[in-house]
């Protein structure tokens, strides 16, 4: 019953849109479809289609789709698909360009479970430049996040999935290989950006400030970088590569030494996450030990009317296991108290399944980083630093490029106890989420804008350090002392002391002890008892009806925050949407 009020709940706000992006891809693909189970494509007993395929083919085109197949069909569909052009494989999955078959003709075919679109990704930064006052000097944000010398990341490294990096001074040192897969799977030998997005994210990451003369210092200077490009010079890729390089990286993480994945870039969720061939990749990776930090997405704001919008996370950051990171506002402070959301921060849930998300927020406004002349952001006079050639750029992936970051040198800080097998990607949410400090409530569900709250380098690095993984399950895993509390700006923050598990809250020390939840075999938000109980926080299943927050499902009516979604209907502050459908 939830999902399905998720879905008229989140099918009908979507209507609304939030950027030209989303809108002309949400458009194209809803039209008509949003009265039936979206992945179903309306051909009961044949294999599911998202709504983008089954948009295109009720429009007598062939589009580029992603094919998930039974185990051990790969030959038989091949066969079937000798005129098509196959782009690349995955696992159970393949690539394809429809040219002698419809979309509903394979369909048909038994070894076909899903079609998804291999819809093209961007990455997550917004093209306007911040206001002087609000660009975050990156010493300044180092404090803003307790960081204060040690811990570098030294012994950790980081897969960036994203436009390529250009070797500058800051960065050379860092890189350990890249690889480009917009050509194919080449172990490339110039290394390049041409869109400077990729590049800005591993200067976050992990650039040395050496042409700043240590001003713009990366959060994790001493982590190892792979880069693997997927993204041309316009900042756009296909979802198909984004795969690639996540199956890449989990099957070769330990001859590469990749513990972390930077994945800032997405595309709008057209489907279940069940069948969203670009999740299952995340889980696939998370699955394997690899820690997936993803970015939410920009869409959190009407760009044209300015008025605040739910469920615009982005895919794969719609990914149950992978960490979901918004963005926020610093205001080039080191106090913690003026923080507070972006606005273009993409809020939850997340479309169709109705999962709470981001699971936190970071820093992630006007913030600065290495650049090169050459890139296609750098012509963009507005975004450029004080200090040639930085960037100053905005959005959910440079927040999430400060969270890999941060796990960077938890993890490094974990490892400081010689022995002790590696934090799950698990364990590393529910440590950055219980050490988080929540924004000011602003009103609404909180939960759905930040998750468990902001980011506390100092707090996380802590509690990672106390911990023992080696621990039993069903015993205290602390061995360090520690205080749930960070004090910035003279003033002292009290953790958040909980995490947000799927769509329920679980609050106490549970974090504090060796659980089965923390285990690499467990999925992030399926039902977990915690000690005797099941926590559902302040979500209360009361028989046909949920109430979830101050926020109220009530029959088929639901009244979310300040929005309402009555029947058909959205009510989105002063403005009317009357069908879904439109």
């Amino acid at each position: 019953m939830r999902t399905t009020r998720s879905l008229l709940l989140v099918s009908a706000l979507l209507a609304v849109g939030f950027n030209s992006a989303f809108n002309s891809a949400f458009n194209s693909a809803a039209s008509g479809l949003l009265a039936q189970t979206p992945a179903q494509g309306g051909v009961a007993g044949h294999a599911t289609m998202d709504l983008a395929v089954a948009r295109a083919d009720e429009a007598g085109e062939r589009p580029n789709v992603i094919i998930t197949h039974r185990p051990g069909s790969q030959a038989r569909l091949r066969s079937y698909l000798k005129n098509d052009r196959i782009r690349g494989e995955f696992s159970n999955a393949m690539a394809v360009d429809l040219t002698s078959h419809t979309a509903r003709e394979l369909a048909t075919n038994p070894d076909v479970l899903s079609i998804s679109a291999n819809a093209k990704v961007f990455g997550h930064q917004v093209l306007t430049g911040p206001p002087p006052s609000q660009s975050q000097d990156i010493q300044n944000l180092r404090a803003t996040l307790g960081l204060v010398g040690g811990l570098t990341g030294a012994g950790v490294g980081i897969a960036i999935i994203d436009s390529g990096v250009v070797p500058t001074a800051d960065l050379y040192l860092s890189i350990k290989a890249f690889y480009d897969f917009t050509n194919g799977q080449q172990l490339a030998s110039i290394r390049n950006d041409k869109y400077g997005h990729g590049t800005h994210v591993a200067g976050l990451i992990a650039g040395t400030g050496l042409w700043s003369g240590g001003r713009y210092v990366g959060v994790a200077p001493g982590a190892r970088l792979t880069i693997i490009k997927v993204l041309d010079g316009q900042g756009q890729g296909y979802t198909s590569d984004v795969i690639r390089a996540l199956d890449f990286v989990t099957l070769n993480r330990e001859p590469l030494g990749i513990d972390i994945i930077n994945i800032s870039l997405g595309h709008p969720v057209l489907e279940p996450a069940a069948t969203d061939p670009l999740v299952l990749a995340v889980e696939r990776a998370s699955a394997a030990g690899l820690v997936v930090v993803a970015s939410a997405g920009n869409f959190g704001t009407n760009p044209t009317t300015g008025e605040v919008g739910y469920a615009g996370v982005a895919s794969p950051g719609n990914a149950r296991s992978a960490l979901t990171v918004g963005a926020i506002k610093t205001f080039n402070t080191v106090s913690r108290v003026d923080d507070e959301l972006a606005p273009y921060s993409s809020r939850g849930p997340t479309w169709y399944d109705g999962y709470v998300k981001p699971d936190v927020v970071a820093p992630g406004h006007g913030l600065v980083a290495i650049s090169d002349p050459s890139t296609t952001l750098y012509q963009n006079a507005a975004l450029r630093a004080e200090v040639a050639p930085y960037l100053k750029l905005s959005g959910s992936s440079m927040a999430t490029a400060v969270a890999t970051g941060v796990v960077a040198l938890m993890l490094q800080a974990n490892r400081l106890d010689a022995g002790s097998p590696a934090l799950t990607p698990n364990t590393v949410k529910a440590l950055l989420q219980y050490t988080s400090l929540p924004l000011a409530d602003d009103g609404v569900d909180t939960a759905l804008e930040q998750g468990a709250g902001s980011i506390n380098a100092a707090g996380a690095t802590a509690l990672a350090y106390a911990i023992n993984p080696a621990a039993p399950v069903g015993t205290p895993w602390v061995d360090h002392a520690f205080s749930p509390y960070t004090v910035f700006a003279g003033v002292t923050h009290t953790w958040s002391q909980n995490i947000v598990w799927g769509d329920n809250v679980v609050w106490g020390d549970t974090v504090l002890w060796s659980r089965a939840a923390w285990a690499l075999n467990i999925v992030w938000g399926d039902n977990i008892v915690w000690g005797d109980n099941v926590v559902w926080g302040d979500n209360i299943v009361w028989g046909d009806n949920v109430v979830w927050g101050d926020n109220i499902v009530w029959g088929d009516n639901v009244v979310w925050g300040d929005n309402i979604v009555w029947g058909d209907n959205v009510v989105w502050g002063d403005v009317a949407a009357t069908s879904a459908a439109q």
